[in-house]
């Protein structure tokens, strides 16, 4: 599977900032893991992305899993904290996906917009497992 670029994902979002590359990522490492493709047969549901910069989240899952609102396989829901599953509606398997408090902690010193970009770029780099903690389910 081909990785969304990070200029790709500016240019669809209209900014870089961290929320995006969490979107990426965690759609990226849910594919991955579920051995799952993009765009059809999967169903994302993502909680706590209600304002902005979280919901930023979603453009990002957007990208990485291919799953919309127009195709109505991309859902949000209220919560207090961030929470992710990509659910393989073929194969009957589902990732679940929350950051791990290190990187919440790092989110929330965030403050300016240079300070935002910089962290998008650091997360794009990292592995997807040492900034979300993943369960399966069956």
């Amino acid at each position: 599977m081909k990785r969304i670029g990070i200029k790709e994902a500016e240019i669809f979002h209209g900014h870089l900032g961290p929320y995006l590359v969490l979107g990426l990522l965690a759609g990226e490492l849910a594919l991955k893991n579920l051995k799952c493709k993009k765009y059809f047969g999967l169903q994302v549901k993502v909680w706590g992305v209600d304002q902005k910069p979280k919901s930023c989240l979603i453009d990002g899952l957007q990208l990485s899993t291919g799953a919309t609102f127009g195709k109505g396989n991309i859902a949000k829901f209220s919560a207090t904290r961030i929470k992710i599953e990509v659910s393989d509606c073929i194969n009957k398997k589902k990732a679940t996906l929350r950051l791990k408090n290190d990187i919440v902690k790092i989110l929330e010193k965030t403050k300016t917009h240079q300070d935002a970009e910089s962290l998008a770029k650091k997360l794009y780099k990292t592995a997807g497992l040492k900034i979300f903690n993943l369960k399966n389910q069956e």
